[in-house]
């Protein structure tokens, strides 16, 4: 059976949207630590605490020193905080 051009399942179009949305403030998020010279850096290899809140961390490109998202375990940070944390360092 062919499916009409244009035709997503509403299940497929959510999660597809939730991830391109993702990626699209990770991009944003990146270009502004990128401008105030800090590196955002992403777990490649999730555990479970990070599965359920984190993935992220920042750290200062001169330094090397991670800024957030070492707290409790490594890549504690979501995105959401780190984009809070770049708000209130941006001036």
């Amino acid at each position: 059976m062919m499916r009409e051009r244009g035709w997503t399942n509403d299940i497929e179009q959510a999660s597809m949207s939730r991830s391109g949305n993702t990626r699209s403030i990770e991009r944003r998020v990146r270009r502004v630590a990128t401008r105030l010279g800090l590196h955002l850096m992403i777990v490649q290899k999730p555990d479970n605490r990070v599965r359920a809140h984190g993935g992220y961390m920042l750290r200062d490109g001169q330094t090397m020193r991670i800024l957030l998202g070492d707290k409790d375990y490594p890549y504690c940070a979501d995105i959401d905080e780190v984009e809070a944390f770049l708000d209130a360092h941006q001036g």
